[in-house]
């Protein structure tokens, strides 16, 4: 007679216990998240737009009637305190709410997309790149803006150096374009919807034009523009990946 003898070895590591407990993220991260980092973008371009128009205000370097007069120019500006501060308070608010919806669409995208693309940090890249050049745009506020109240603190010439700081360098949008683009490839994929990536081809795609043309001033408006357009789609649309 032959015995067959059956042994079942149960093992539990009781200090792995929690492991079981602990849920697993959900691979659709966009579903049930909050739309914070959507309604930053809208805020950033309205910001954007604001503080476009407050440096449009400090047009004195372009006046005909003015060309070549720098103490011209300087009188022009000092009569301009207050658009320059509402130009520096804009454009740092942009520059902020920038960078809080460039995080929230890699995250976005990236819970769509396979782990391997690079269109996630490429959409991120052109917008952190993009809040960068908006610090810099407001860099010499701090310099120039007193300035203006006491004209003996500074030369005329340097005054008007600022004038074209302040007039070029915000409109300088080129790597928003690269941020439309990258959208365009993933809704291509279904990371987003189509008529987001088409947004972002010919608002991105036109932003990046004009940038190398060079006409920083169009890619500005370009720019903001599509940021707008994307921020509010993601805020309000995008319903394959909201989830609550």
């Amino acid at each position: 007679m032959t015995t067959h003898v059956t042994t079942h070895v149960t093992t539990r590591s009781p200090a792995r216990s929690d492991v079981a407990a602990v849920p697993l993220p959900d691979h659709d991260g966009a579903r049930g998240v909050s739309r914070g980092w959507a309604v930053a973008g809208i805020g950033a371009a309205v910001s954007a737009i604001l503080g476009t128009a407050a440096s449009f205000s400090l047009g004195a370097v372009y006046d005909p009637d003015l060309a070549g007069d720098a103490e011209g120019i300087v009188a022009a500006l000092s009569e301009k305190t207050a658009a320059m501060v509402g130009f520096h308070v804009f454009e740092s608010i942009a520059a902020l709410l920038m960078i809080v919806f460039a995080v929230g669409l890699f995250r976005r995208l990236r819970s769509a997309l396979p782990a391997e693309s690079l269109l996630p940090a490429l959409s991120t890249a052109g917008l952190l790149g993009t809040s960068v050049v908006l610090v810099l745009a407001t860099g010499l506020d701090t310099e120039f803006v007193f300035a203006t109240l006491d004209t003996d603190l500074v030369v005329p010439e340097a005054l008007v150096f600022y004038n074209h700081w302040v007039g070029t360098i915000p409109g300088c949008w080129i790597l928003v374009g690269l941020t439309g683009v990258a959208l365009f490839a993933a809704a291509r994929q279904g990371g987003a919807p189509r008529w987001m990536g088409r947004t972002g081809l010919v608002l991105g795609g036109l932003t990046l034009l004009v940038a190398v043309a060079p006409m920083q001033y169009m890619a500005g408006m370009t720019g903001t523009l599509m940021l707008l357009v994307l921020a509010v789609g993601f805020t309000v649309g995008d319903k394959a990946h909201r989830g609550a």
